[in-house]
This record gives structure tokens, C-alpha cells and sequence, in this order.
């Protein structure tokens, strides 16, 4: 099969089609575009009205950077503009896209619905219980499907607003969802923004509650010792080192307290770091470890417990050695303040921003740590010293002593961890979320969707495009010929075109010389035969072959009309049926087919008795005779070419209908018999490679071939404007009007 270069095939289509000639194709072919356009359009108008029907509610929520956030809370001035939160909105959104936001919003969903049951719901209802009128919800984890469906979180602009959007055959529904959603979303960030404190919070709780127990062990404890021995005193010095025991090992307690939290606070920054820069935590913790830094920390540490124990000695406190113990504290930590600004700044200075700000938090707070535990040593040296003493105590005074300075301890520690688990639960509650919801959602009036307007417009535009876009590749891809332009292109000789008959039954008035030869199809019989005649100037042509690519291409037709013309110019003519296969002149003609030319062939009939008259004078015919398989053999005869001659002899023109020369060979043989040949081509029925075949097959050495007639064109929609003039022209001439 010859392939085809569809480029090529457009590119010399836009180079041929004007727009004249895309009205002329639309006029030719409007029901094929209005029967597309009609079942689009249709198909539009029904996906329309039978669309379920959807509501859109929305809720904006505004998003606000929490101050002090390791992330999103910038340490120095103009950071924000500098691009640290260009992610911080996505992030967010990606955020309430959370499956955990998904399952508190499930939960709301669920407990809304069994506190009151509604029917009016259709995402998160089971279809078939709320046909029965028994509304239940869906399964969890079809639910959780329905909300990730039909929930949309996007930015409003460059600005730190999201609008949170559900879409939901039912208004209530989708009102519900999205603002069950602004609250879990709302709830899920201020447990974010409160992580940390609360885990400290939690931490100290734990720890306050073990102290509490220990306590009231230990003023048990001293209970039983003063009912079995009996009530013993003190004396005051042994109160005395009691006291200063008990504030130091107190003291040595909320050391480590603090150090615990500091340790775990460090714990999960260093966590952080290293999902986001491994390489930087290394540099980090070489850093923090300086002998400098650390050997500042030691000595800032002994002098805070020589001032501790100054100021529980009544003498050294109201000396000025305190002043002086004050004064060198305030030194130490102010070069310990410039040595840590100065790693800080050296970290700081070639990192990304959000490194930056971890690396800040995770130096300063390892430095803490590091300051708590020289704190620790130095109480447990002090801690040690007062131990000797007390350990020296007489038996009976030390027992007592031993159980007292547990007591004081614990109630010491325990008051401490009350003001500080007091001081965490204030700050937790003091820690703002940075959501706020700035529109709840509320059931829509009106459906958003489907907008049934634009849904029929746009069936309608695409209607008409697809229309005629199959038109017009229906026009390009079909390699029928439509037009005499068509046979001009491929150097087609072209004598005439006829135009479309209307169809009768039988072959009535296919024979228009007897009904009605003044119309423009006479006319354009005329024209053939004028065309013949003058086709060859240098000899005369008396035998014309008149045949077609393929069968039902009208040849027979325009052989009897062909015929007619010439003796309706007074010319002797005869048509000969040589069609022995399927013959249709003698049905025409309303004549036997019998004896015909095969009967005189084979030398069943005389010449006389194949010889008929029509009704029409000076036209005669012979039809085909009895049909015969051998037609070929039969037709390829010296006795054939006598009858020629013979005919030729008694007429002026011998027109011969022969099979279709594609079809058989038996066309191909005459042809080399005759003095002219023809070739009928249908329009919008012939294909132009089939033409060109068949004119090659009737091209030969005699150069008989005249042209191509062009059958049934309907010249009301053909290209050539010109061609229009000849129906008016008849058309007024039947009137009896005068003509030009």
C-alpha cells in the first residue's frame, strides 16, 4: 500500500484551499457538521443536567512564623526577607495534607454524626444506607479516602493566608469538613509550638511527684525514729551543718535536673542538625569542646559555690569578699560571652540561614550544659568537704542528724521542682499558636459545579470544530476525485464534466434525448461531442470507446447520451454493447437483450438480425447477446475488427460501451480496435490512482486516449465558481427570458 506523507499532503492542501474554498467545503458538507455538532452539543446538554451537582465551602486560616521557632523564627533582623520562609507556606499546606490532621478530622467527622445522625451528607454516608433513609458512615479507611479526595489547601497569593477548600454534593457536608479541618490543623500547631515546653513540663512533673513521695518517706521516717527512741534535739551547730548540707545536696540536685533537660533539649537539636547537615554538627561539637571555653566554665563554677557558701556563712556574707566574689563572676562571664559570640559568628558565617539559627541553639545550649556540669563537680567537692563533718557527729545526734537532713533535702529539691514545674506550665500556656482562623466556612447558596452555560457553549465550539475538522481530513484523506481541478493537477486530459442526474427507476430517462434535451446536461453532451470532434484535427475519429475505472461510474450513461448528441446532430450513429459481462444498453433502450454481439461472434446471427433502431432517428444499437465466460476470447477476433470496419462504413460514429477496463482485460483489447477512447470517472467516487491506472492501460502506441469525462458533479458545490453560470443560464432560458 502506498504510504502517505500526511505533512506533505496538508502542507500542499494550505497551499491550495482558500477561504472561499472552506465555505464552498462547509456548504457542501454542512449536515456532516451538523450531525457532529448535534450529538456533542447533545451529549454536552446531558452531562449537564445530569452532573450531581457540587458545593465548594472554604475557610481562610492566617499563618503567622512563630517567634523563636529554630525554623521559621529569624535570629537576626531582615531574615525573613532574606528567603528563610520562601518554603514556609508549602510547608504548611503539605502539613495539613498530614495524615494525622486527617485522622482528628475523622474523628470530629464521626463524633458530629453520632451525636446527630444526617442524611444530608453524601461523601462521608454509605450510598446504599442512605437510599434506605438509614444514613451510617463509611469504614475509617474509606472516609480517610473521601477526605484526601475532596480537600484542597492552597496559598492566597504571595501572602501568609491559606484558603482550605471542599467540594461536596452536599453544602453542609462540605462546610463541616473544612472547618473541621481549619480546627485540627489549628489544634495540630499549637501541640507543635508547645512541643518542647511541654516535654519539660512533663519531665519536671514526673520528677516533682517522685520528690513528693520521697519527702513524706522521709518525715515518716523521722516519725518512727522519735516514737522508738524518743524525742531527741539537735543542738545548733549540728542544725546548722543540717542547713548547709541539705541547701547544697539540694542545690547538687537542681544541678542535675538541669542538666538532664539541657541534655535532652541538646539531644534533639543535634537530631535536627543532622538531618540537615551532618558535616556541620561535626565542625559544631569540635568547637564547643575548647579548652578555653571549658577552663572559663570551671572557674566561673567555683566561684558561684564560694559565693553559695559565703552567703550561708553570716560572717564571710556581710563581708566585701562577696562583693569581690560578684565582681570576678561578672568578669569570667563576660569573657565567656565574647568567646562564644566569637564561634558563633565563625559557624555562622558561610552557612545557610536555617543552619545558621541550629547551630546558634545547639552552641549555646551545649555551653549551658557544659556550665551546669562544672556546676555539679563543684558542689559535689563543697558537698564532700561538709559530709567529713558531718559524718563526725555523735551516734545517737547522727541518726537523728542523718534522717533531718533527708527530710530538708527533699523538701528543698521538692520546692524547687514545684517553682519550676509551676514556672514550665506557665510558659506552655503562655505559647500562642500562630494560626488563626479568619473565615469559617459556611454551607453555599449555590453549586459550583458543573456550569452548565459554558459546558453547552463548549460542546458547541467543539462540536463545530470537531464537525468540520472531520470534513476537512474526510476531504484531504479521501483520494476520490471531486473535481475537474483535481484531474487538471495530475495532467489529466479533461474534456467535460456531467452533472449529477437525478435518479430514476429502471434507467428511466437516462436516455435524456428522449425526455427532455434542453437542460444543462444536454448541454454538456453538446460540449463533449464537440470536444471529440476537434480533438484530433490531423484524422477523423468515427469509433469512440467509451469505458470506466470500476463498475456503477455511469459510462453506459454517457454512452447512449454521447450516441444521442451525435444523432441529434444529424449524424448516422450506432452504439455497440460491448459489455459482455454485465450489459446494461439494451435495458436503457428498452430493448431484448438477444441476439446481440456475441450471438454474431460466434456466428449464431447475421448482421442484420443483431442490428436494432431506437426511438431516437438516425441511432442505432447492437446489444450485448448471450453472455459468455470467454468474453476476452471472443472479443479479441479478426471477425470483431470486420464488424468495426463494416460499422464504420454504414455510420459516421460507432460509440462502443466496454466493460471497466480495471475490472477485466476485455477493454484493453478493443482499444487497440478504435479510434478514440474515453474515460468516465465518477465524482467523489473515483479514486484518482484508479484513473491514472486505467489511462495508462489505454494509452498505447496508436495514441487513441481523448480525455476524461467527469460524471454526477455537482457544480452548485463544486470550486470553480464559473461552473454556476451554466444552471442559471438554462434555467432562465426555460422561462423563455432573453439571455445574453
Amino acid at each position: 500500500m502506498e504510504e502517505i506523507n500526511i505533512n506533505k499532503l496538508l502542507a500542499e492542501s494550505n497551499n491550495s484551499l482558500t477561504f472561499r474554498d472552506h465555505v464552498n467545503l462547509l456548504k457542501s458538507n454542512w449536515i456532516y457538521i451538523f450531525l457532529v455538532c448535534f450529538v456533542v452539543v447533545g451529549g454536552a446538554v446531558v452531562y449537564s443536567y445530569m452532573a450531581t451537582d457540587i458545593y465548594v465551602a472554604s475557610t481562610i486560616i492566617k499563618v503567622t512564623p512563630q517567634q523563636g521557632s529554630l525554623i521559621t523564627s529569624p535570629i537576626i533582623p531582615g531574615a525573613r526577607d532574606m528567603g528563610i520562609t520562601s518554603t514556609f507556606i508549602p510547608n504548611e499546606i503539605q502539613t495539613i495534607y498530614n495524615r494525622s490532621i486527617r485522622e482528628k478530622v475523622a474523628q470530629s467527622i464521626i463524633d458530629s454524626f453520632i451525636v446527630k445522625p444526617n442524611n444530608n451528607y453524601a461523601l462521608i454516608i454509605e450510598e446504599e444506607s442512605n437510599l434506605k433513609g438509614k444514613p451510617s458512615l463509611k469504614s475509617y479507611e474509606e472516609l480517610m479516602e473521601a477526605l484526601a479526595n475532596s480537600v484542597v489547601a492552597t496559598q492566597v497569593g504571595d501572602l501568609d493566608f491559606i484558603e482550605i477548600s471542599v467540594e461536596s454534593p452536599s453544602p453542609t457536608e462540605a462546610a463541616l469538613i473544612a472547618n473541621a479541618y481549619a480546627e485540627a490543623y489549628q489544634e495540630f500547631n499549637l501541640l507543635m509550638n508547645r512541643n518542647q515546653l511541654t516535654q519539660i513540663k512533663e519531665t519536671l512533673d514526673e520528677q516533682r511527684k517522685e520528690k513528693r513521695k520521697e519527702l513524706t518517706q522521709a518525715e515518716n521516717n523521722i516519725k518512727a525514729y522519735q516514737l522508738k527512741g524518743g524525742v531527741i534535739q539537735l543542738d545548733a551547730q549540728a542544725k546548722a551543718l543540717i542547713e548547709k548540707i541539705s541547701e547544697f545536696e539540694s542545690r547538687m540536685n537542681s544541678t542535675k535536673i538541669e542538666m538532664s533537660i539541657s541534655e535532652e533539649t541538646l539531644e534533639n537539636l543535634k537530631a535536627e542538625l543532622n538531618k540537615k547537615s551532618p558535616s556541620a554538627l561535626q565542625y559544631l561539637e569540635s568547637k564547643y569542646t575548647e579548652p578555653y571555653l571549658q577552663q572559663l566554665q570551671e572557674q566561673i563554677a567555683k566561684l558561684e559555690t564560694q559565693r553559695d557558701f559565703a552567703i550561708l556563712d553570716p560572717v564571710a556574707k556581710s563581708s566585701t569578699k562577696l562583693d569581690e566574689i560578684n565582681k570576678e563572676i561578672a568578669e569570667l562571664k563576660s569573657r565567656l560571652s565574647e568567646g562564644i559570640s566569637k564561634y558563633v559568628n565563625m559557624i555562622s558565617s558561610s552557612s545557610p540561614e536555617e543552619i545558621k539559627q541550629l547551630t546558634q541553639e545547639i552552641f549555646k545550649e551545649q555551653v549551658k550544659y557544659q556550665s551546669l556540669r562544672a556546676s555539679y563537680n563543684q558542689l559535689g567537692l563543697v558537698l564532700g568537704s561538709y559530709e567529713e563533718k558531718f559524718n563526725n557527729l555523735p551516734g545517737r545526734t547522727l541518726d537523728l542528724a542523718r534522717l533531718e537532713r533527708e527530710r530538708e533535702v527533699y523538701e528543698k529539691l521538692y520546692l524547687i521542682l514545684e517553682g519550676k514545674y509551676q514556672e514550665a506550665l506557665i510558659n506552655e500556656q503562655s505559647i500562642a499558636g500562630n494560626v488563626m482562623v479568619m473565615n469559617k466556612a459556611y454551607p453555599p447558596t449555590a453549586p459550583s459545579k458543573p456550569n452548565r452555560h459554558f459546558i453547552i457553549i463548549l460542546g458547541t465550539v467543539i462540536g463545530l470544530g470537531l464537525g468540520y475538522g472531520f470534513v476537512y481530513f474526510k476531504f484531504y484523506f479521501d483520494k476520490t476525485i471531486k473535481t475537474p481541478e483535481d484531474l487538471e493537477k495530475n495532467n489529466i486530459k479533461f474534456l467535460t464534466w456531467i452533472p449529477k442526474m437525478k435518479s430514476s427507476k429502471n434507467g428511466e430517462d437516462e436516455f435524456l434525448w428522449l425526455s427532455d434535451p434542453d437542460n444543462i446536461i444536454g448541454e454538456s453532451f453538446r460540449a463533449l461531442r464537440t470536444r471529440i470532434q476537434f480533438s484530433k484535427s490531423h484524422r477523423s475519429v468515427k469509433t469512440i470507446l467509451v469505458t470506466s475505472s470500476a463498475p456503477s461510474e455511469g459510462k453506459t450513461m454517457i454512452s447512449i447520451n454521447l450516441a444521442g448528441s451525435f444523432a441529434r446532430d444529424d449524424k448516422k450513429t450506432i452504439i455497440v454493447d460491448c459489455d459482455l459481462r454485465k450489459p446494461r444498453v439494451h435495458s436503457v433502450l428498452k430493448q431484448n437483450l438477444t441476439p446481440g454481439l456475441s450471438d454474431y461472434l460466434f456466428g449464431k446471427s447475421t448482421y442484420e438480425n443483431i442490428l436494432r433502431m431506437s426511438k431516437l432517428t438516425k441511432l442505432d444499437f447492437i446489444p450485448a447477446g448471450t453472455i459468455h465466460n470467454s468474453a476476452s476470447e471472443i472479443l479479441n477476433s479478426k471477425r470483431l475488427i470486420d464488424l468495426f470496419q463494416k460499422l464504420k462504413d454504414n455510420y459516421e460514429y460507432v460509440i462502443i460501451d466496454s466493460a471497466p477496463i480495471l475490472a477485466v482485460a476485455d477493454t484493453e483489447v478493443i482499444s487497440n480496435f478504435v479510434d478514440g477512447s474515453i474515460l468516465v470517472t465518477s465524482s467523489n467516487s473515483t479514486e484518482i490512482e484508479w484513473a491514472k491506472q486505467s489511462i495508462s492501460l489505454l494509452k498505447h502506441d496508436h495514441s487513441t486516449f481523448l480525455g476524461v469525462v467527469l460524471n454526477n458533479y455537482d457544480f452548485k458545490f463544486g470550486y470553480p465558481s464559473s461552473y454556476k453560470y451554466h444552471g442559471y443560464y438554462y434555467s432562465e432560458s426555460k422561462k423563455g427570458k432573453k439571455v445574453s
